[in-house]
This record gives C-alpha cells, sequence and structure tokens, in this order.
C-alpha cells in the first residue's frame, strides 16, 4: 500500500502560518465578520422590538454600531450608541443586564450549534472622528494639506 504524504495544513505557500488562511488584516477571519454582520441586525430587530422590564431600557432607541465574535463564536461584544448619547451609562449597564433575554430572543433567529453571549459596550468611534475631523480643520493643518510637493523643494 502506497503511503501518502501528510499535508502540513498551510495554505499558500511559503510563510503561511497555520490557522491563518481566513484571517484578514484586522486579525478577524471572514467567519468572525460575517457572523458579527448578522448578529449586528439581529440585535437591532432584538432591541427595537423588544419588550424591555427594566426602567432604564423603556423606549430604548440606540444603533447597534459593529458586533465583534470570538474566534470560537461563543462570545459577542456589541458595541452600541444611544440616540442623542443620552444616559449611555445607564443604557449599556441595562443592556447587559438585560443579556439573557436578548440571547433568547436573538437564538431565534440565528443558525448557530451555540448561542454567543453577548456584552455590550459603548462606542467611541464617532467621538474619535469628530475629534479627528476638528483636528484636521486647524488652522496649522490646513496650511500643512495645502502645501504642494513643489513647494517643500
Amino acid at each position: 500500500m502506497a503511503q501518502r504524504k501528510r499535508s502540513s495544513g498551510t495554505v499558500g505557500g511559503k510563510g503561511a502560518k497555520s490557522g491563518s488562511r481566513d484571517e484578514l488584516p484586522g486579525g478577524r477571519s471572514q467567519r468572525q465578520l460575517r457572523v458579527g454582520e448578522e448578529l449586528r441586525h439581529i440585535l437591532s430587530d432584538v432591541l427595537r422590538n423588544g419588550h424591555f422590564r427594566d426602567p432604564d431600557l423603556a423606549d430604548l432607541v440606540v444603533t447597534v454600531t459593529e458586533v465583534r465574535v470570538s474566534p470560537d463564536l461563543k462570545a459577542a461584544t456589541a458595541f452600541v450608541m444611544p440616540l442623542a448619547g443620552k444616559d449611555a451609562p445607564k443604557i449599556i449597564a441595562g443592556l447587559n443586564r438585560a443579556t439573557s433575554y436578548i440571547r433568547m430572543e436573538a437564538v431565534k433567529q440565528i443558525d448557530l450549534r451555540v448561542a454567543p453571549q453577548f456584552s455590550f459596550k459603548l462606542d467611541h468611534s464617532f467621538d474619535e472622528a469628530a475629534r479627528v475631523t476638528k483636528l484636521l480643520q486647524q488652522p496649522a493643518v490646513q496650511a500643512d494639506l495645502e502645501k504642494t510637493p513643489e513647494s517643500e523643494e
């Protein structure tokens, strides 16, 4: 009987690391990104239609900006932004208290072997974008941006 040569398990030839075949530059796999985006849509629906008993979540209006999923898909961190940023710490605390209800509702809509444990965090990316925009509008930065490569010689 002829023996088969065992594959090393790497994809991509020279320099490929084991387990990195689907990994994207951000460190997350295509599957993590796909599942995260699907969970983002599902969480948006659950939070919009949710019937929460928690007074901190009454009349809840939030935007789910991103869901980051762990490599084993057992944990998911949802980044949310309350409308106008009002009472953000109370809303985040309320959402973290309601994770079992949210998980139960999300399980009804997604086909995964194991339903992820959710945690909620405030999304600071809008604040960061505003800070960068403000920096770019400063006169000193504008002057640097308007310089042409010919004028630097």
